[in-house]
């Protein structure tokens, strides 16, 4: 007997949050509950019977395949609507209505989505990045009337304006939805068998992944998510002689699934991002693809991790022609050790604990710094603040790279000594080794180590 292919639907405990005639349309929860998925298709089945403009935002876009455009066309496909879309290389057209996909980043044309007009839909994806000043520009942005903002994220920390604004205080004329996994019939069983053995494993863990509950806050990180977030584009919009000498940090792969990475800056704009697996017996070979960025990006240094397998780094660099590089110790002694610690009255050697305790402190304090001159309008010279170019660096290990850098907690020694939260209690935190925001920190530190700073020659 024949066996029938079931109709492809959307999530049924979703139908009512849908039909619900708003404004704002809140869709939260954890991972693997339908969310984006039924949003495409909804989206989808408008833009097949009415003319809509629909905007699909996110917070970094560097490629349409970074967008929800992929999850756009398999809706098409599932619902069996392709004669009635041409699908595009940037955008998505409805052959028969005229309605129109639309696909931004946030952060690099906030300006030019301003100037939109008749746009129906804003779909704004893992609107968890969102900040109050995109927020005052896009809500009065989408003024068409019966236009419509669906956001939907999953709760990162509760301390995030997302959450803050529609999940605890949502405006008025919103509909405010959560969703998990539970409520997701499509669900197969190897994700649930995934889910149920975090929950065994980590239960606080699953209860943010899966079920939508937030972290309290990043209070004690030694970089706050906000500054990181103010960083982004910084040299676009505040005045300063940004670009310089360049250098390009290497963090050597220790062992097993860990990652060797490199990260550029010129001046003080991190201009690339780059991470690759290479064991113990491929040093050389990662040694020469460090060197390669370093070209790439007419870097004056390459800044090494010279613990352990990173050691002979010097050596391979001496034997590709490239002797420009400085060796960086994470347990090594404080630079300066008699210099007062910023406008403290502490000597550095008092304040921290070691040299790592010191680079990661120097770089928040140039984040700080940055998110300062962003919000508040505050002066600082270049070298003391830090910009992230979205345009060259990839966004998926940019955001990789937010997480790494906001993660690691600030730590004391015996003595009271500061210090950053050890590779070991990351792990005991089930945290992988942070080698993209270690490689930062270690081009960062190259005014200390290698006596180069954005503008004096070596």
């Amino acid at each position: 007997m024949e066996t029938k292919t079931p109709k492809p639907t959307l999530n049924p405990a979703l139908r009512e949050f849908w039909r619900t005639p708003a404004r704002n349309r809140v869709l939260y929860g954890g991972r693997s509950s339908s969310k984006s998925w039924d949003a495409a298709g909804f989206a989808t089945f408008l833009a097949s019977n009415y003319k809509l403009r629909i905007l699909c935002a996110r917070q970094l876009q560097n490629k349409i395949e970074e967008s929800v455009y992929t999850l756009l066309k398999s809706q098409i496909e599932r619902f069996g609507l392709k004669s009635k879309f041409r699908v595009l290389d940037n955008k998505i057209i409805g052959a028969e209505t005229g309605s129109e996909f639309m696909f931004y980043g946030l952060w690099r044309h906030i300006d030019e989505i301003k100037s939109l007009e008749g746009i129906d839909i804003l779909w704004i994806e893992e609107a968890h990045n969102l900040t109050q000043e995109q927020w005052e520009i896009l809500e009065p942005t989408i003024r068409k009337e019966g236009s419509q903002i669906w956001i939907i994220f999953n709760p990162r920390l509760a301390t995030d304006f997302a959450y803050k604004r529609f999940v605890l205080d949502p405006p008025p004329n919103t509909v405010v939805r959560k969703i998990n996994y539970d409520e997701n019939p499509f669900l197969s069983d190897t994700i649930l068998a995934v889910i149920e053995a975090l929950k065994e494993e980590d239960y606080e863990e699953f209860q943010h992944v899966y079920l939508g509950v937030p972290r309290d806050s990043d209070d004690g990180a030694v970089i706050k998510r906000a500054w990181i977030q103010s960083a982004l584009d910084a040299h676009l919009n505040v005045d300063a002689d940004w670009t310089g000498r360049k250098c390009v940090g290497y963090d050597v792969a220790d062992d097993g699934d860990d990652k060797n990475a490199n990260a550029g800056i010129d001046g003080s704009i991190l201009c690339l991002l780059d991470e690759w697996k290479g064991g113990e017996d491929e040093l050389r070979e990662s040694a020469a693809r460090t060197k390669q960025n370093a070209e790439k990006i007419e870097a004056d240094v390459i800044g090494y991790d010279s613990i352990g397998v990173g050691a002979g780094t010097g050596s391979h660099l001496n034997s590709m022609g490239w002797r420009r590089h400085f060796k960086f110790n994470a347990g090594a002694k404080v630079e300066k050790p008699e210099k007062n610690y910023g406008d403290t009255k502490i000597k550095n050697k008092d304040f921290f604990a070691n040299l790592k305790a010191q680079a990661w402190w120097l770089l928040a304090d140039r984040f700080r710094n940055t998110h300062l001159a962003v919000t508040k309008g505050r002066k600082f010279r270049a070298d003391e603040m830090i910009s992230i170019d979205t345009g060259r660096v990839d966004s998926a290990l940019l955001e990789r790279l937010a997480v790494e850098l906001s993660t690691p907690l600030r730590d004391y020694d015996n003595t009271g000594k500061v210090k950053v939260e050890s590779k070991k209690d990351l792990a005991k935190r089930e945290i992988k080794s942070p080698n993209l925001a270690d490689a930062v920190v270690i081009a960062a530190s190259r005014g200390m180590l290698a006596r180069v700073s954005i503008t004096d020659m070596l």
